[in-house]
């Protein structure tokens, strides 16, 4: 086994999976804080990786595509404070955290662990039920459907319609976008029966998210949901599956095989002996029989 405890969190490995726990130290985000502990099956991880620095490193998994529906919901774009899978390490536990990577480095290739993407996730995503104040909406999700409630500083087009209920069956697709610059974040879902094209300011199915301390907290949300979703992989087999049951039938082959090859030559010579076709008629067509054995 083994084991790495700091400030920002304690990792431990027993050699089939990665213990993630979040430390109680006052920089750790609220969002990990919420997260909680994650156990990270062996077969969930693409590498690990340590990086020094002068003061301190950093511990960073890499997770397989579509492993876990965290990531998929946030597309990769959780900050460093908020990533669960970094561990802040101080200058003298580098020894520790050096270890630390070729013990799970030696189990991966032990256990022959493909880094490639996986059609199912290995990941159970947050917990449920959940709900997030952020923005300019609450979202609140119980496993089956999520609930959509507006501030009062939402736009009149969303405080109109009031309060949003989507069962989990209507809901295609969930985007999580943080706040970058001048740009708002969002949580947005798509809805089957009514996609919307509306920036989220105005979407009756987003929360717009300003760039404040809880604006991260609406990624769990989008996770939980994800990971009830059809895994991406499943959603493109499935669209595959409809793509080829949609797509006209393909025309009948052609006779090209030996055997229609030969009565097509038969046939040629009777024609030529019945004197239908000529003797430059029957060469060129018989070369052009020929050609296709």
């Amino acid at each position: 086994m083994a084991e790495i405890i700091q400030k920002d969190g304690t990792w431990v490995f027993d050699g089939d999976a990665l213990r993630l726990t979040p430390g109680r130290d006052k920089n750790v985000s609220l969002l990990r804080r919420e997260l909680g502990e994650l156990l990270v099956p062996l077969a969930a991880l693409a590498g690990i990786s340590f990086e020094q620095g002068k003061k301190s490193g950093r511990l960073r998994l890499r997770l397989r595509d579509g492993a876990d529906p965290l990531l998929h919901a946030t597309g990769g774009r959780l900050t460093e404070p908020h990533d669960p899978y970094q561990l802040l390490v101080e200058s003298d536990r580098y020894g520790v955290a050096e270890y630390f990577v070729d013990e799970v480095r030696n189990a991966l290739l032990l256990d022959q662990v493909p880094s490639g993407p996986v059609d199912a996730y290995l990941l159970p995503g947050p917990s449920v039920p959940l709900s997030v104040s952020a923005g300019d909406g609450v979202a609140s999700f119980d496993g089956e459907r999520v609930r959509l409630e507006w501030k009062w500083q939402a736009e009149d087009a969303k405080s109109a319609a009031g309060p949003r209920t989507l069962p989990l069956a209507d809901i295609a697709a969930v985007e999580w976008q943080p706040t970058v610059g001048l740009e708002n974040g969002h949580l947005r879902f798509t809805v089957r029966a009514a996609p919307s094209k509306v920036p989220p300011k105005y979407d009756p199915n987003a929360v717009e998210l300003w760039g404040f301390k809880k604006d991260p907290l609406m990624a769990l949300v989008a996770a939980a949901v994800q990971a009830r979703l059809p895994h991406p992989a499943a959603r493109a087999a499935l669209e595959d599956a409809r793509a080829a049951d949609e797509a006209p039938a393909p025309a009948p082959a052609a006779e090209d095989d030996h055997d229609a090859l030969l009565r097509r030559l038969r046939e040629l010579g009777e024609l030529h002996r019945s004197g239908v076709l000529t003797d430059e008629e029957f060469t060129l067509a018989k070369q052009a029989v020929l050609k296709r054995v």
